[in-house]
This record gives structure tokens, sequence and C-alpha cells, in this order.
């Protein structure tokens, strides 16, 4: 009986060694024929890896031997091979072909296992609780800045101060700056705080929420969830995008939960999205619809967005997870409490986060919706581009409702509010 060589395809046949040039490409050397390519020798693709050496790694010359040793800091070792090598990724026929490298089991850790996010900004909302906690300690592990926007800065403070104490030198650069997602006034004196004090963002990670809320109105008239799940990322979004450029991601927090949403194009409106007494609300369909809005914002803004070279994702980060979001009400508490052995921890449900910010397989997509780290089709009201362009336009209304028509980034009524 003949066995294959390998069990892996991507195992290289005896004799061959996987190399790497200084811009990234991978080649492969013979040592039996003594020549080299650019294609696997057993899958015929090509294959890239990041131009940044992992955290903690330096590429070094040898003074005996003269050769390229390449020194582990952190555990203090030497070696030959090239560290990117481990995180190598195949050069994509169609820029929406990757392989699903994660899933449900990974934390955010494990998906930014061996990065340099070093010289990278991101902005995380609601940083410094749960899945935005999490997603801003992994980030800052792995030398990435990170703006924390929340509204209890002394929380945020004792997030970082967590962060400092687990690993030396990470936090370093991390800020909290104080955002109140209630007011969008607040949205306004954060994004001038934010441009005055940066050139740009890397990632911007829409993150905070609420659910579960009892019907209440913020002080701008609107009904709470609504506003924080949505309206006011919506606006901040605007506001920072001239930090925004070629490159930089916006990932957009949503949930499974947008599937259950009842908003159409037949009835979108300021009254269905913020109604204005409690007869007609019911705070899980608030929530669902809140969700639907991230998805359609996320499907806008990628089309908008495009031409400059941003990717917009959205995403589902894991059903009842265990963090504050459910802290609203008794029998909320309660049923997280029960179901939380069978969900995500924290860790694993900040991974589709981390992955829609970071992955290097992602560089040129945009407008997808993701759930376990990789694609998943949305609903059909969230695929629905008329329903999107009718939520940034009433987005848009409602924000002069209360802004005025010359309100910060509200020059235009439409999508050229991003575009000048």
């Amino acid at each position: 009986m003949n066995l294959p060589d390998s069990d892996s395809e991507d195992e290289l046949p005896p004799g061959w060694e996987e190399r790497v040039t200084v811009d990234g490409s991978v080649f492969y050397a013979n040592h039996l024929t003594k020549n080299t390519q650019w294609t696997h020798p057993r899958t015929g693709k090509k294959k890239r890896v990041s131009g940044d050496l992992p955290f903690g790694w330096e590429r070094c010359i040898d003074k005996n031997t003269g050769k390229v040793i390449y020194v582990d800091h952190e555990n203090r070792r030497t070696t030959y091979t090239d560290p990117r090598l481990a995180f190598a990724v195949e050069e994509k026929e169609h820029v929406n072909d990757f392989r699903q490298r994660f899933d449900a089991s990974s934390t955010a850790l494990q998906v930014l296992h061996g990065r340099d996010l070093n010289g990278k900004i991101a902005l995380i909302t609601g940083a410094n609780a749960g899945i935005g906690f999490e997603t801003t300690r992994s980030l800052a592990k792995h030398g990435c800045m990170v703006i924390l926007a929340c509204r209890n800065l002394s929380a945020a403070e004792e997030a970082i101060n967590q962060i400092k104490e687990e690993k030396p030198g990470a936090g370093d650069n991390c800020i909290a700056i104080h955002l109140d997602l209630t007011s969008l006034s607040s949205v306004v004196q954060f994004a001038n705080t934010v441009k005055s004090k940066y050139d740009g963002i890397d990632m911007l990670i829409l993150n905070a929420g609420v659910f579960g809320l009892p019907y209440s109105k913020t002080p701008d008239g609107f009904e709470t969830t609504f506003q924080v799940n949505h309206l006011s990322h919506f606006y901040l979004t605007i506001l920072l995008k001239p930090l925004l450029g070629p490159g930089s991601r916006v990932v957009v927090l949503s949930s499974e939960s947008h599937r259950f949403a009842n908003l159409t194009i037949e009835n979108i409106s300021p009254l269905t999205l913020s109604p204005e007494s409690s007869s007609k609300y019911w705070d899980m369909m608030a929530y669902n619809n809140s969700k639907l809005c991230n998805v359609l914002f996320a499907r806008q803004l990628a089309k908008i967005l495009k031409s400059d070279g941003i990717s917009v994702f959205s995403l589902h980060p894991g059903n009842m997870v265990s963090s504050k979001l459910g802290r609203n009400w008794w029998l909320y508490r309660v049923l997280f409490a029960i179901v939380r052995p069978f969900t995500k921890s924290l860790q694993q449900a900040a991974s589709t986060t981390v992955y829609c910010a970071t992955a290097l397989e992602l560089v040129g997509v945009t407008g997808v919706y993701f759930n376990n780290c990789y694609q998943c089709q949305e609903s059909a009201a969230a695929r629905d581009d008329q329903l999107a362009q009718a939520l940034w336009d009433t987005s848009v209304e409602m924000i002069k409702s209360v802004l005025g028509n010359n309100a910060p980034g509200m020059e235009y009524e439409t999508k050229r509010a991003l575009e000048e």
C-alpha cells in the first residue's frame, strides 16, 4: 500500500527548505538539485510574510560566521530560521479567498501570536471591560498603542494599569479619553481631542454597547440602546474619518441578533429607531434593531471608503458571552450565569475583533461580516443596500435634529460627508 509522503500538503518534500527574502517573499530551495523557486513544491502556491519580525525578535549578523541570525529577546534564544515563516500567508488569486485559520475556540492572543504591532494605533470604545478590555489587553501586549474611549475614566485607568502589571512595557503608550455615547456633544468633544493628539488611526474598533435596558431616553432625546449602539458610533466614525487612511480598518461589533430585527425599508424612520414612549418599546427588539443597524452601517461605510483603501468589517463576537452586557436586569444576569459554561470566554469572544483588525490575509478585503474568525453571510435585511442607504440618511437627519445643520461632520446630508 502506497502512503502519501505527508499528511499535510503544506509539508515540504525531503531535501527542500523554505526561506524568505528581506521584503517578505517566500522562496523554496532544493538542496538536491541546488535550485530555488517561488512556488511551493507541493501546492504550487506562492506565500508572503509580514514585513515585520514577530514582537520581541531582532535580525542580527553573527560576528563569528557572518550569517544572519534571529534573536528572540523575550525567550533568550537564537535561530537561523526566519521566525516570520511560521506566519506565512498564501498569496490569493482573488482578494476574498482566504483559508480559515481560527475558529470558535481560538483566543485573541492566539490570533496575534507572533505579531508585532509597534507603531500601530487602535481606538476602542468601551475598552475598559468585557470584550473591549480583552481586545485592548491583547493588542497592547503585542506593542499596539490603544486609545481607550470610555465613560468611566477611573475604570479605564485601572484597565491600563492591569495591562502594565501583566507585562512590563505593555500599556505604556495606552491612554484613556472620556467618551459618553449617550451624548452627541461628548462624541464631538472626544473626536476633537483625538484629532488634536494624533495624526492617524490604524484600527477604529466600535465595541461599546448596551443590552436589556428598560426604556429610557438620552439627554439628546433618543432611545438609549439605539443611540449608544448605533447613532453615536455612526457619528464618531464620520468625525474621525480624517484620521483614517490607506490600510486603516473600521471594525463594528454587531451580533447574530441582527437576524431577528424588524426594520424594513417600509418602516424605517426616526420614530421606529427611537420610539417616543415605552408603549412601543421592547428591549430585545431594540437591541436586535441596533445590531442590524451596525451591519447596515458597516456595509454602507465599506462602499464609501473602499476607494480610500480603508477596510470595514462587522462581526458577531459570540452568544451570550459572560460580560457585563446583561447587567441591566436580574433575569438577564441569571441567564448569562446559567449559560456561562457553554459560551466563549472573553478571550475567545475578542478573537474575531482582533482578527478583523489585524489579520494579514484581510488586506484589500472589505464589507464582510465575520463570525468565529471567518466570513459569514448576513441576514437578507443586512444585505439590503436600499435599507442601508435609508439608515444612513435617517441617522444624518437625527444628528442634525440635535446639533443643527452646521453640526461638525454634517456638511452634507449623504455619503459625501465622508468623501470630502
